[in-house]
């Protein structure tokens, strides 16, 4: 199926085949992923980082000798964890908070107590360790390896049970198969699926997912005030300092993230499901896990720089979601930047055969670009990987991921957009012209 789109308007263009995209991409992702993110770890813990393992065939038994296994211990800790965060989900008090409506013409419910879950997480992490005694703080890097690998075995498990109760129990109107397996099993057969009243993205997205990486983090900080007598250098401090700021705002803006790509659009399958589980935490901690054996001491100049623009480009990410959030609740009638918004009012129709209506905004962050939030989200990243960087090209592999991830997911919204607007996305395209960097691209 292909896109038509006019040439001069910067909308996107016709794709000419689903092939490679949609049937031998999966596959080759199915399989390659899982060994990736254990080699990506194992090059970092075993061999410091280098690369060199990998050109020299004498060093291949050594490497696949350190690759880490799966292990009864952790998958007792993943399953633990995940049934503590399902308990925050459901228990702890919050607003119910209706998403944005599906293409079904369902409007999905969610539990809105992000902060708290996130408080009471780490409260209850640092209590058990410090408070108790139970174990010691930094035991997440200790055994991060067979924590990443037990949660490669646990998630594809995880992406296998929810592609099958999408084919024979659905939790709504918003599923369906490509008739390809592979396809669907990467991509997913559900929109929305629940268990029990439970919200299985919000739970493996939001809570497993994300409060894992802020865990790790908290764990490879003590590892290394273990191992260096107490003090935290300053690279790993502005390192885990950028990336729980991050993981702050995205909890308190986590209803925002329930008008996402993510969330709205991509099903729930193995993309998502092994991608939140697996990638996001072996992956996104990457230049965190290198620097516990690898610190530096950053001048302070250098401190000064990196905090200071990363918790800039956090703030402007924040305030550009808040300004398309809060033109999409009122209809365009507020203020930005002190003017009124400049919005275009767009019609899209669901599959009950409902017409809704919606404004895309075109001022303020979005009248600079129209993935504009993109921006900001790769410079927070390129400052709490940079105290990593030096030696070594692999701590800083997240950067890269990030940049194709994000032209990738730019792309499918365009085309997702003029899908789902017509002439007024043709439009927006015309009147902000650039995707996501003003001037550039």
């Amino acid at each position: 199926m292909t896109v038509p789109a006019p040439d001069r308007t910067g909308a996107p263009r016709a794709r000419p085949s689903r092939l490679l995209r949609g049937t031998v991409g999966p596959l080759v992702l199915l399989l390659v992923t899982p060994p990736l993110v254990l080699l990506l770890w194992t090059l970092v813990v075993a061999f410091d980082g280098a690369l060199r393992p990998l050109a020299d065939p004498a060093r291949w038994p050594a490497l696949a000798s350190a690759l880490p296994r799966p292990s009864p211990w952790a998958a007792l800790v993943i399953t633990g964890f995940t049934v503590f965060e399902a308990a925050l989900l459901r228990l702890l008090p919050g607003p119910r908070w209706h998403g944005p409506v599906t293409p079904a013409g369902v409007r999905p419910v969610y539990r809105a107590n992000g902060p708290a879950a996130l408080a009471v997480t780490h409260a209850a992490y640092l209590g058990a360790s410090a408070g108790l005694g139970l174990f010691p703080a930094g035991v997440l890097y200790d055994r991060s390896g067979e924590l990443l690998a037990t949660a490669c075995v646990l998630a594809w498990a995880l992406s296998a049970a929810v592609y099958a109760k999408g084919l024979r129990r659905p939790s709504g109107p918003d599923h369906g198969t490509t008739g390809h397996p592979a396809l669907d099993f990467f991509r997913g057969t559900e929109l929305h699926p629940s268990l029990g009243g439970t919200d299985l993205k919000q739970l493996f997205n939001c809570r497993v997912g994300m409060m894992s990486w802020g865990l790790l983090l908290v764990s490879f900080a003590a590892a290394q005030h273990e191992r260096f007598h107490g003090v935290v250098p300053s690279s790993m401090a502005v390192a885990v300092g950028l990336q729980l700021a991050y993981i702050v705002k995205f909890f308190c803006w986590e209803t925002g993230y329930f008008a996402t790509l993510d969330v709205m659009h991509d099903r729930f399958g193995y993309y998502l499901c092994w991608g939140v589980t697996v990638w996001l935490p072996g992956v996104y901690t990457l230049s965190t896990l290198y620097l516990v054996a690898h610190p530096r001491r950053l001048p302070p100049w250098e401190t000064a720089l990196l905090l200071t623009v990363g918790l800039a480009a956090l703030a402007v990410n924040y305030s550009a979601d808040e300004q398309r959030g809060r033109a999409r609740r009122t209809g365009g009638a507020t203020r930005i930047w002190g003017r009124p918004a400049k919005t275009l009012p767009a019609r899209y129709v669901t599959g009950d055969g409902t017409e809704h209506t919606t404004v895309l905004l075109c001022s303020g962050w979005w009248g600079l670009s129209r993935h504009f939030h993109y921006l900001p989200e790769m410079v927070l990243a390129l400052c709490w990987v940079a105290p990593a960087c030096g030696a070594r090209a692999l701590p800083c592999f997240y950067p890269a991921y990030l940049a194709v991830l994000l032209a990738d997911r730019t792309g499918r919204d365009e085309r997702r957009c003029l899908r789902k607007y017509g002439d007024a996305y043709r439009e927006y395209c015309r009147r902000v012209r650039w995707k996501v960097i003003p001037y550039v691209y």
